[in-house]
């Protein structure tokens, strides 16, 4: 079969293309994080209720993989994919009209539902599309528009918020995703091992059903809650003691932290690569270490600490989430493997909207701390689950060798 591999003359404008639909993804859907204490501020609500601008996105977007892990099967790949990116992006123009909370975090709700036609789609698009001896290398380039999606979109809403409004800021984003997304449409080929299953939703619902009584997936996909749930917390808040004393610092200087996001550009790539070479299981109980440790650092008073904690952390979660994404595709059935990407990123961003709201009550009651202590226990039990996950994949050896050899043979697990 014609896979895509780095000989092939596809190979790096697929891999710009996935990039740039991640880049537009990550830079809507957090659009509103680095001004969460400007939003409170503005509409008197304390950092917990701004945050739902961001939650109601990212728990929409959970309800629509839902819905997607059911019909994927069912429609094209790049269409669902480009009719997720352009509708999110003229939203986002459609945010900088808005001045009223509940509005906002009603479009943002109806956003985060359509942007779950992207990231499951483009999972299985590259699951299915690419030569799996590069798997974790193209995973870790797509994690990496993750991370400078999230990076440029706040960069952009953080300082440009100061020079004009957040609702100006948010519109010029949105006005730069949809060239993105035009460019996305050019660049990105056809699925060709794409397997249409119109109107089969009783197999749909067979496979879901094989997806989530897989007690290995079951815990990949707990990881990601973990992962995600615990970076959001993170981000979330961290810009509410900075702006306090004794750091004082404005919202341009506060948004400007997120390049520290680049770590992760690296780290997605450099720990994929890791991990089609060693233990995939050793490489995410790394990544969920590094995460703590850096949370530790945070601790200290000095600004100087508290920024290289935050890239230790970072680098620690891109690295994590790069991995346990490609994880996921390799134990999935050949067959489902978009409803298994659908299910691990509904955990995902669970996780994003049940721990980045639970981490604003941390952060009321016991200040930073109480964050650095919600997210280092949750951190500590993705530890124990990536172990399990690896001594259940061994003890099943033998049985995934001679039911899938296509999907096994080859694979670090």
């Amino acid at each position: 079969m014609d896979y895509i591999s780095p000989e092939n003359k596809d190979f790096k404008k697929t891999l710009a293309a996935l990039f740039l639909g991640s880049f537009i993804m990550y830079a809507d859907l957090y659009s509103t994080q680095p001004v969460i204490a400007v939003l409170a501020a503005q509409f008197h609500v304390p950092p917990a209720a701004a945050s739902l601008t961001l939650s109601a996105a990212t728990g929409a977007l959970a309800i629509g993989l839902l819905f997607v892990s059911f019909t994927s099967g069912m429609f094209n790949r790049k269409k669902i994919m480009t009719v997720a990116l352009i509708s999110s992006a003229v939203l986002t123009v459609a945010v900088g009209f808005i001045n009223y909370l509940p509005l906002l975090i009603a479009v943002r709700f109806i956003q985060g539902a359509l942007l779950a036609g992207y990231p499951s789609i483009a999972m299985a698009y590259v699951n299915e599309e690419f030569d799996k001896r590069c798997l974790g290398y193209v995973i870790g380039i797509y994690v990496s528009g993750n991370s400078l999606g999230g990076l440029t979109g706040r960069l952009i809403v953080g300082s440009f918020s100061d020079v004009f409004s957040w609702n100006v800021a948010i519109g010029i984003l949105g006005a730069l995703n949809l060239i993105m997304g035009i460019l996305f449409i050019l660049l990105l080929p056809k699925s060709k091992h794409f397997d249409s299953k119109r109107g089969s939703m009783k197999r749909t619902t067979v496979g879901f059903i094989e997806n989530i009584e897989s007690p290995p997936l079951v815990l990949i996909y707990c990881l990601g809650f973990i992962l995600m749930g615990g970076f959001v917390t993170v981000y979330n808040y961290i810009g509410i003691p900075l702006m306090e004393e004794p750091y004082n610092l404005s919202q341009t200087v506060v948004g400007f932290i997120f390049i520290i996001f680049l770590v992760g550009t690296f780290s997605s790539t450099w720990m994929g690569k890791l991990s089609d070479r060693t233990s995939r299981s050793g490489v995410v109980t790394l990544c969920l270490s590094l995460m703590v440790a850096g949370l530790v650092i945070t601790l200290s008073a000095p600004l100087v600490l508290k920024i290289i904690g935050l890239a230790v952390f970072t680098f620690g979660f891109f690295g994590g989430h790069s991995v346990a994404s490609s994880w996921v595709g390799i134990l999935a059935n050949r067959r489902e493997k978009a409803q298994s990407s659908s299910l691990y990123l509904l955990f995902y961003y669970v996780g994003s909207s049940v721990v980045g709201s639970v981490g604003g009550l941390f952060l009321q009651s016991f200040g930073w701390a109480g964050v650095v202590a919600v997210v280092s226990f949750i951190c500590a039990v993705g530890v124990l689950l990536s172990i399990v996950v690896h001594r259940m994949v061994l003890a099943g050896e033998i049985h995934h060798h001679r039911h899938h050899p296509d999907r096994v043979a080859g694979q670090h697990i």
